[in-house]
């Protein structure tokens, strides 16, 4: 041990060497990365647990007196370099005393009926146990939804490869990458950590399976973000719920549960209990203007995973590779777009397009990627219009699209672009943030100005897929209509029901499913905003060979 890094801790405890026995991916996410997240078997656990967290009886050692019971005993050894806490310690006899784990579920069918994970994470108590001048020969495994104990002898067998892992784990500690993936295992489906490692995905990106990929992330997220667009609202908590009110008046309640993200336009009033509450459970606020200007993020303590933003600044040679794939997708999807909506022929820009985004994937240099790029969208807003009814009549006149503009913008169809466009940053944003990115440095956008560069690298796949397809649908189907728009000195802005039939729409396409082009599964596009994410984070970190786009079929 004396070899390692200063940076790994000299105490492991106990449940990591669990974890490691389990998948030692899972073991460097959790406890090198400090990523986290919750599925049914961890709750379900953490419940069984809510006794057996409460410290009580006495814990003497054994010059000191005799132990009877006692939950919840925390116990370590510099000398084995591990830490526990022990849901139970029991005496058995004058002087010998065994530890009792609690773990869900039933005892599986095999010789020793208990899972190789739970024995080690059992053995690793019972050292510990020695190591305090107790005498110990076995544990009991409480498996709580079976109400079964089933015991476990300390055998010179389980000792040695329970410290053969924790010799292991040290080893994988020290890495600055995450093991790979386990391939095709049935342990990924019931890992709680499968959102984040991807293990189909990034198996099949680097050529380690030929399989096609499970589906084992949710198709989607169960909560939704919160809007809260009425002008001088009060917002704050009450009995786990956020409450809405204005002069006096209950507006809305809203389970906490139900709330993946605070987004507040205009002057609002924010209860600190709530903040307080938004950032221990990871919950961001977005605060935009009323106009629906991004303005900024309120959230807790960034992501921990450092090693990820250290080679997202360190890795600017590889720039170019990531800008290549960002903007090729960009056209190619714009170019799908435009085919699958133009009421009229389009054959030039069409082709036009297919030529652009083929030259992108050659491009040499960042300017001619900008080039390229400027190209493209004026050939592809030209032909916007083509995808518009002809007999709209929106402010700003009678109804011509004549390009993109802003800032700000002169005509309704420029106004609802600008506004999807923020929408889609701030989603980007905060799923880039919860990666463990951060969003301020980009690979094609330059990092100036307060720009949110890399939600606007990771944007440009989306904005026609996601942004201008609502933009194309709302205006089509009268969803936004010629009423949500007022004109102001020559420019077009949303009204506050504009805003909302807007935010309906693109909440709307977000829920939608899709088919993933590489992965074959179907999810929704909020959720394949966070796989694009985890796939650019695991190209810089070698995991796979290179950043794949998104293409819509």
């Amino acid at each position: 041990m004396g070899s390692e890094p200063e940076s790994v801790p000299g105490l492991v405890p106990a449940r990591m060497v669990n974890a490691f026995c389990y998948c030692p991916r899972l073991f460097f996410l959790e406890w090198v990365d400090k990523q986290w997240a919750d599925n049914e078997d961890t709750v379900t656990g953490a419940y069984h647990h809510r006794v057996v967290d409460e410290p009580t009886g006495a814990a003497p050692l054994p010059d000191d007196g005799e132990l009877r019971a006692a939950r919840a005993v925390e116990l370590s050894s510099p000398r084995l370099g591990l830490v526990a806490k022990c849901d139970l310690v029991e005496g058995v006899a004058p002087g010998e005393v065994r530890p009792v784990d609690t773990k869900r579920g039933r005892p599986p069918d095999l010789p020793e009926r208990a899972w190789e994970t739970d024995r080690v994470q059992l053995c690793v108590q019972g050292l510990l146990l020695r190591e305090a001048g107790y005498q110990t020969t076995e544990g009991i495994i409480h498996y709580a939804e079976a109400r079964q104990r089933v015991t476990v002898r300390f055998t010179d067998d389980l000792i040695e490869k329970t410290l053969q892992l924790v010799e292991e784990l040290r080893a994988v500690a020290a890495s600055d990458v995450a093991p790979p993936p386990l391939v095709r295992s049935p342990k990924c489906p019931r890992c709680s950590l499968v959102e984040i490692c991807l293990p189909d995905e990034l198996n099949t990106l680097a050529a380690r399976s030929s399989l096609p990929p499970r589906r084992l992330l949710p198709s989607d997220q169960a909560a939704r973000p919160l809007y809260i667009t009425e002008t001088y609202a009060n917002v704050g908590l009450r009995s786990g719920r956020v409450e809405v009110t204005q002069k006096g008046e209950i507006l809305g309640s809203f389970r906490l549960l139900d709330v993946s993200q605070l987004c507040v336009y205009g002057n609002v009033q924010v209860s600190t209990q709530l903040i307080r509450e938004l950032m221990a459970r990871e919950i961001p606020i977005c605060y935009f203007s009323y106009g629906g200007w991004f303005a900024g993020i309120c959230e807790g303590l960034p992501a921990r995973n450092v090693e990820l933003r250290r080679r997202q600044v360190a890795h600017t040679h590889r720039r170019i590779e990531v800008a290549r794939a960002l903007v090729a997708g960009k056209i190619r999807n714009s170019r799908t777009l435009l085919r699958r909506n133009a009421r009229h022929p389009v054959d030039a820009p069409l082709a036009s397009l297919a030529a652009l985004a083929q030259e992108a994937t050659e491009a040499v240099s960042i300017p001619s990627l900008l080039g390229i790029e400027g190209t493209a969208a004026r050939l592809y807003f030209d032909a916007f219009g083509a995808m518009l009814r002809e007999d709209l009549s929106l402010p700003g006149g009678p109804f011509t699209f004549e390009g993109r503009n802003r800032r700000p913008p002169r005509d309704a169809i420029n106004a609802l672009l600008s506004y999807m466009y923020a929408l889609l940053v701030k989603d980007l944003t905060v799923t880039l943030r919860a990666v463990g990115f951060d969003p301020y440095i980009g690979f094609y956008h330059r990092p100036r100005f307060g720009r949110p560069a890399l939600a606007l690298d990771l944007a440009e796949e989306f904005r026609p897929i996601v942004a201008d397809s609502v933009v194309i649908g709302a205006v089509n189907n009268g969803e936004v209509r010629p009423q949500h728009f007022s004109v102001r000195a020559g420019g077009v802005a949303l009204t506050r029901d504009g805003r909302r039939a807007a935010l309906r729409a693109y909440e709307r396409r977000l829920a939608t499913h899709v088919t993933h082009p590489t992965f074959g599964y179907k999810v929704s596009y909020r959720r394949i905003l966070e796989v694009q994410a985890r796939l650019l984070g695991a190209f810089l970190m070698n995991e796979i060979p290179r950043y794949v786009s998104f293409l819509t079929r």
